[in-house]
């Protein structure tokens, strides 16, 4: 599923008209018609519905909206919120078709007509605003909305909640605060930033029959479960352990053993084949009860934490790093020189990840893959830009970072956006609230692990990684766990059953 654009979402409306010979009236017609279908599980017959409409082919969707729910019985009252003149074109023509069909359209006159058609509405269709917006609402519309987020009707918006942007970059603005968002063909990019998409309350992509194309120098996906299932490799019946991959785990300190034991068993529990702990002597017997499956490589350490040292990584296949490690400058001093020495894919995470934020030229120069799995945080600490402008533009930041270091970046979130060093991004659609917990990282890191073993691209094992990561704590959120009480070995725990639906 493309993620677009404001840009890019005209360019394709461009070229169904131009290229692909369809009318624009028709396409129209067609979203109007898609959002309806979509709506009637939701709605009931003996309700009012208040659509109310603007300018723009986003208003014009509204005149479908309304005459197809009209001629289907519902009770429809349209509000037309911009004067005759600003409805033009394709929009004037279903404006047109909603008075032939016996429709009427109340022209707005003040805020005191809007409030009180609010108030007798059951549900709101927002109508007024699509991708076009730049910056803060104008009046009289920025008042419309604020009055539409104050009633209790439910609030159903067309293609995107008016007054959000489509794009990333966008700080100041006022929008509708939806119930129901049906997006037009192509989430937006806005839907996947934390600053907006609260706004669009629970979502649905609508096919309206416009033309495919790949836009973008790089892509963007939003990656779902068809994806997962037409990706993830099937097992053979006649693979063995070492079919599925040896990994390494590096980590813990007498401060931190839970971390690495983490890894150790999410890896396992995702389907590596062979697993190894490497760590100091004083966090073996707290982590091998935990994880008995997993094999164990003494490390050198001094005062709790590791020291530089030769490790012998020749028999492994992937490497994963820094969960528990410390943050002491022996310990950064020996995984700057590891990463270095491996020719290995490697995994970079948590304490491993401030390791290396200064020697990030010879990640640059590594032959092999090279993933690094930040939070905002840990990425502000990184590129020395803040989380603000992170969460800002998490896609910009995340290309030209993946692009300038030569790395797969896994940039963690609700929406986690995992980008190779091409500049293809795929985005996660799974996981809630209940893994901003401590430890939640450390068991992605570990089905990563497991993951990037397997027969499959880079970027697909770890968005497959991911959403396998996300899944088993919305199964676990929808069966008996809680967004408060979720723990990071349940996720584990939780893998299991992820694996069973796939």
């Amino acid at each position: 599923m493309q993620i677009v654009t404001a840009k890019e979402m005209y360019e394709i409306d461009r070229l169904t008209i131009e290229k692909g010979g369809v009318d624009g009236k028709l396409l129209m017609e067609n979203a109007g018609r898609s959002i309806v279908n979509h709506m009637l599980p939701i709605i009931d017959r003996t309700k009012s519905i208040l659509v109310l409409v603007g300018g723009g082919n986003n208003g014009g969707d509204g005149f479908v909206i309304a005459r197809t729910l009209l001629t289907d019985g519902y009770d429809v009252l349209v509000v037309q919120l911009v004067p005759d003149y600003k409805i033009k074109g394709e929009a004037a023509y279903h404006k047109q078709l909603w008075l032939n069909f016996g429709g009427i359209v109340h022209v707005f006159q003040d805020t005191s007509m809007i409030r009180r058609y609010l108030l007798d509405a059951d549900i709101v269709v927002d109508a007024m605003l699509g991708i076009g917006i730049s910056g803060e609402v104008r009046q009289p519309l920025k008042d419309v909305i604020g009055l539409v987020n104050q009633v209790e009707a439910l609030t159903i918006s067309v293609d995107i909640p008016s007054g959000l942007p489509a794009d990333e970059g966008e700080s100041h603005f006022e929008a509708v605060v939806a119930d129901y968002t049906f997006i037009v063909e192509h989430p937006k990019m806005s839907l996947f930033l934390e600053s907006c998409s609260p706004f669009y309350g629970k979502w649905e992509v609508v096919k309206i029959g416009l033309f495919h194309s790949n836009l973008s120098s790089g892509s963007r996906i939003a990656w779902r479960e068809r994806d997962v299932k037409r990706t993830l490799p099937k097992r053979s019946r006649n693979s063995h352990k070492g079919t599925h991959g040896r990994g390494l785990v590096i980590g813990g300190s007498s401060t931190m053993p839970g971390s690495i034991a983490m890894t150790l068993k999410a890896a396992l529990r995702s389907g590596a084949g062979l697993i190894t702990g490497g760590t100091i002597n004083e966090v073996f017997s707290s982590i091998a009860s935990h994880c008995v499956e997993a094999t164990y490589l003494p490390l050198l350490g001094k005062a709790g934490a590791m020291t530089t040292q030769p490790v012998d990584v020749s028999m492994y296949n992937a490497i994963a790093i820094g969960m528990g490690m410390g943050r002491n400058e022996e310990t950064a001093a020996f995984t700057r020189q590891l990463v270095k020495d491996v020719t290995k894919p490697i995994l970079i995470d948590a304490d491993g990840l401030h390791h290396i934020k200064d020697d990030l030229a010879s990640i640059s120069q590594r032959k092999q893959p090279t993933i690094l799995t930040p939070h905002p945080g840990e990425m502000a600490m990184l590129t020395g830009i803040s989380v603000r402008e992170i969460l800002l533009h998490p896609f910009e930041v995340s290309k030209q970072f993946a692009y300038e270091h030569n790395v797969y970046l896994v940039l963690k979130g609700p929406h986690t956006i995992i980008t190779d060093p091409n500049g293809n991004q795929l985005v996660n659609t799974t996981g809630n609230q209940g893994l901003a917990k401590g430890g939640s990282g450390d068991v992605l890191s570990g089905v990563l692990l497991a993951m990037i073993m397997q027969e499959q691209s880079m970027i697909e094992a770890l968005a497959n990684g991911c959403f396998i990561h996300g899944k088993s704590a919305d199964l676990l959120i929808s069966s008996h766990r809680s967004t408060e009480d979720l723990l990071a070995t349940d996720v584990i725990d939780g893998l299991a059953s992820v694996f069973r639906t796939l």
